[in-house]
């Protein structure tokens, strides 16, 4: 027996025209916000003040309706603003040790340092890296004609 896969699992339904619903509300919302603030007649609030908090309503809903942020909807954004904000910023790289050691640091002079030496002299290092790079295109060139 077959079974018809689902496809576009991922894409909203359109409900209201071109509006999803998660849109429509997020629309409606602001558009309802807006509308309470400018309705109410809130004492020693000038009417231009109230006409702007009405629009950065409405644009808020709009960005949240309508504008995506790295292909995420833009209520995501906004969720990971405020868990940055309320979270603590621990970062472990930066831990500081809880107890510090008391040593006195004598340098001990009885050792030398080691000092690197060359197991080749610089006579002969040139001479057989040039001998093994001529070997090299000499294989190189046999395995061509072959």
């Amino acid at each position: 027996m077959q079974f018809e896969v689902p496809q576009f699992i991922e894409i909203e339904d359109k409900i209201f025209g071109p509006l999803t619903w998660r849109q429509f509300l997020y629309l409606a919302g602001g558009v309802g916000m807006g509308a309470a603030l400018f309705m109410t007649d809130i004492p020693y609030v000038p009417l231009f003040l109230e006409i702007l908090f009405g629009i950065a309503f409405a644009l808020f809903a709009g960005a949240l309706a309508f504008y995506p942020i790295n292909g995420r909807p833009f209520s995501y954004f906004i969720e990971a603003v405020y868990n940055y904000f309320l979270s603590s910023r621990l970062y472990l790289w930066r831990k500081q040790q809880d107890y510090v050691y008391k040593h006195k640091f004598t340098p001990d002079t009885k050792t030398q340092p080691f000092l690197h030496q060359n197991p080749i002299p610089k006579g002969e290092n040139k001479k057989d890296i040039a001998s093994l790079a001529r070997r090299l295109e000499l294989e190189a060139l046999k395995k061509q004609e072959v």
